[in-house]
């Protein structure tokens, strides 16, 4: 089996809530998507998605996403998708960093070898462990009493998780934290999500204004490794990395320097599910609990983390990111559905899924 063709899709994915705001003044109406389709000698074809979180998240942005893939894409024809680390490497000789350009063409090629063996991808990563995976909610930053209000409704649709995201004035965001818990229900998990906008001196005033009885952990509170490492040593709130963990190298450092309590697993952001599987592997050997992201995309990226997430040991699996709430565009037509507020993976071959070409329109490009 050898690839034959690599086209290329471009879709702008409107914000479900109309604009998502983060600190720093970062807002987004869309998101654009690139998604890759990687057809086989034999007919088999796979599907991947990447899509950046703007391109104020980390260093990564949609034209960027297409660039990278022509870079590589005319130098990926021939080999065989099935062989993923071979694959990969490959990619990683083409093309140093972009890992977001990787992930569309390593997702899809996961896609063809579960097609190809007629297994789902869930299993060719190590196995299902069949429970239920909960979802986390998105919640941006806005006033505490909206905030609290879309945690409600969220909380009613069955989510069992919540990631709550601060950055701005320290006392305005413990407003919000407590607002958001004030009807916390047994078992939730709260992340405060900072996106790495906090200084250790804000961060320290932030931590040291909330209630002192309300259980959260802090994700990304600072965009350097040395800001959160101090703010560690000074804080006994647990601590989870996100936009620092962007590679392989990136997760063995955090160990090593025993820099957080957990792992925000995010599939392009890491380059793909092929070095996503090896950092769940790390954060499992090191004892860490995660959560499975993306950092926003349709069906078919939602697909890619539904399957890793449920490879995830169940006591260290915390929820799961269910990216398509955060658009208003599907792209299948048999979409990954939600039962009593989980998510199981499909145990069709490969992703599961039945891409809907309608919506993706033409390939804005195509290598053959």
């Amino acid at each position: 089996m050898k690839i034959e063709s690599i086209d290329v899709f471009q879709v702008e994915l409107p914000y479900s809530g109309g604009v998502y705001r983060l600190a720093r003044g970062r807002e987004y109406a869309s998101f654009d998507s690139t998604v890759v389709r990687v057809t086989c000698d034999d007919g088999t074809s796979g599907w991947g998605e990447s899509v950046p979180f703007g391109s104020t998240y980390i260093a990564a942005h949609g034209r960027g996403v297409r660039a990278g893939i022509d870079e590589m894409a005319p130098h990926l024809l021939g080999l065989d998708p099935r062989t993923v680390d071979r694959t990969h490497e490959h990619m990683d000789g083409l093309l140093v960093g972009h890992g977001h350009a990787k992930c569309a063409v390593d997702v899809a090629c996961w896609d063809v070898f579960g097609k190809s063996v007629g297994m789902p991808v869930c299993d060719l990563l190590g196995g299902s462990t069949g429970e239920p995976l909960g979802l986390i909610s998105s919640i941006y930053a806005g006033s505490p009493d909206d905030m609290r209000a879309r945690v409600a409704e969220h909380r009613q649709l069955g989510y069992i998780a919540h990631s709550v995201k601060v950055g701005d004035d320290p006392a305005r965001d413990a407003e919000r934290v407590a607002s958001c818990l004030a009807d916390r229900q047994p078992g939730e998990y709260f992340l405060v999500d900072a996106n790495g906008s906090m200084t250790v001196e804000t961060a320290l005033r932030f931590l040291r204004l909330l209630p002192t009885d309300l259980d959260v952990v802090l994700e990304a509170p600072c965009s350097t490794v040395r800001e959160t490492l101090s703010l560690r040593r000074r804080s006994d709130v647990p601590i989870v990395w996100d936009e620092l963990a962007t590679d392989d190298a990136s997760v063995v450092s955090m160990i090593a320097a025993d820099g957080a309590d957990g792992l925000g697993l995010k599939i392009s952001k890491s380059g793909g599910l092929t070095p996503a599987r090896r950092q769940r592997d790390m954060a499992i050997a090191a004892g860490y609990t995660m959560s499975v992201q993306d950092t926003v995309g349709s069906d078919i990226a939602f697909a890619a983390v539904v399957h890793l997430a449920q490879t995830v040991p169940t006591r260290l699996l915390r929820c799961m990111l269910d990216v398509r709430g955060m658009v208003n565009l599907s792209t299948v037509r048999n979409p990954v559905p939600v039962v009593d507020g989980g998510v199981t993976a499909p145990r069709e071959p490969g992703l599961g899924i039945d891409v809907d070409t309608t919506v993706l329109g033409d390939p804005v490009a195509s290598y053959s």
